[in-house]
């Protein structure tokens, strides 16, 4: 696969009929769930669950999400879904960017990226993330690129 940055978490998916939009194509959301659920599969890949977020009451929160969606797909098509963490300086903010790649010709479908920022999840408000944070997502980061 062409992908943007190396050593990317995959996702393999393929539209199903309730996805698809009165167009004939995946709705735009759709790719959004998957993004979600590559981020977590990622995330939990890392050694973070949901249940550490709640024991250590920290959170990663979208702060911004962008996607750009260059071509569409169809029905039952085979994709690859990737994503990656491109920055993070430890303290507050972390970024995740995604991929979305149809099998069949290698073109890209989607690029998205999210900036994230850390929350104590019981009130809400920004916090430092813990180290368990660090220690789990910095040596995934990769290096930055203009996009998406």
């Amino acid at each position: 696969m062409a992908w943007d940055f190396a050593h990317p978490h995959t996702l393999q998916v393929a539209p199903q009929g309730d996805e698809i939009d009165g167009l004939s194509h995946t709705n735009n959301a759709v790719y959004v769930q998957w993004c979600e659920r590559v981020a977590w599969a990622h995330s939990r890949a890392l050694g973070l669950r949901l249940d550490d977020y709640r024991r250590l009451d920290r959170a990663m929160a979208i702060r911004r999400g962008e996607y750009d969606y260059p071509l569409p797909t169809t029905l039952h098509e085979p994709l690859m879904v990737a994503t990656w963490l491109v920055g993070s300086d430890c303290r507050l903010s972390l970024q995740r960017r995604f991929q979305v790649v149809r099998e069949r010709d290698q073109a890209t479908v989607l690029r998205g990226a999210w900036a994230l920022v850390c929350i104590e999840i019981s009130s809400g408000r920004a916090r430092r993330m813990p180290a368990e944070f660090c220690q789990a997502y910095l040596p995934a980061v990769v290096p930055p690129q203009p996009g998406p």
